[in-house]
């Protein structure tokens, strides 16, 4: 959770440069004149933020209420442009989003910093009950990767394309794959 605004402005700052890094502003402004997926992930991301900031103050007064209403509604409308239903408060600080169709995250789930998202990614509960998730830093989803139910991944893993992970993976930096996943390396 975002609590304050030099915090917001940190994590603000370390993504954008995620984004736009090597690219430069100038290409990246082509970019969002040509509608390219970079560009609007950038931008979801940076509202995705925004939204968790005032989330965390919603209930110091109205004002904040308010903005974190206006701001939910914006980041959820973008995110059904885009296919992407994500929580204000799953991810931390780092969250890079790849390909942004078909990304769906539980509200309940919890995903360590620097998290690389390729795409038709669900991390959720299985169904049956409500216990959703917690993932490591550095963590890798490959395109169409899913991660369901009560598991716990840790850090610096890759979870291969396609891969379906129900069980819990607690050796660092590790390749998973396949359906169910199994450790691959």
């Amino acid at each position: 959770m975002i609590i304050s605004k030099s915090q917001l402005k940190q994590i603000l700052d370390y993504e954008r440069e995620l984004y736009i890094g090597s690219k430069g502003i100038e290409q990246f402004i082509i970019r969002g004149l040509k509608a390219h997926p970079d560009y609007f992930a950038w931008k979801y991301v940076r509202r995705l933020r925004t939204t968790s900031y005032f989330y965390s103050k919603r209930k110091s007064n109205l004002f904040y209420s308010l903005m974190y209403l206006w701001n939910c509604r914006k980041k959820n409308k973008l995110g059904r442009t885009l296919g992407i239903e994500i929580n204000e408060n799953n991810f931390g600080k780092g969250l890079m989003i790849y390909h942004t169709q078909g990304i769906v995250i539980n509200g309940g789930a919890v995903i360590g910093e620097n998290c690389k998202l390729h795409g038709n990614n669900c991390i959720g509960n299985n169904g049956k009950n409500l216990e959703c998730p917690i993932i490591g830093n550095n963590v890798r989803l490959g395109v169409g990767a899913k991660v369901i139910g009560n598991v716990k991944i840790a850090n610096n893993i890759t979870i291969a394309a396609g891969a379906v992970v129900i069980s819990s993976f607690e050796e660092e930096g590790i390749t998973i794959a396949g359906v169910p996943a199994k450790k691959r390396k």
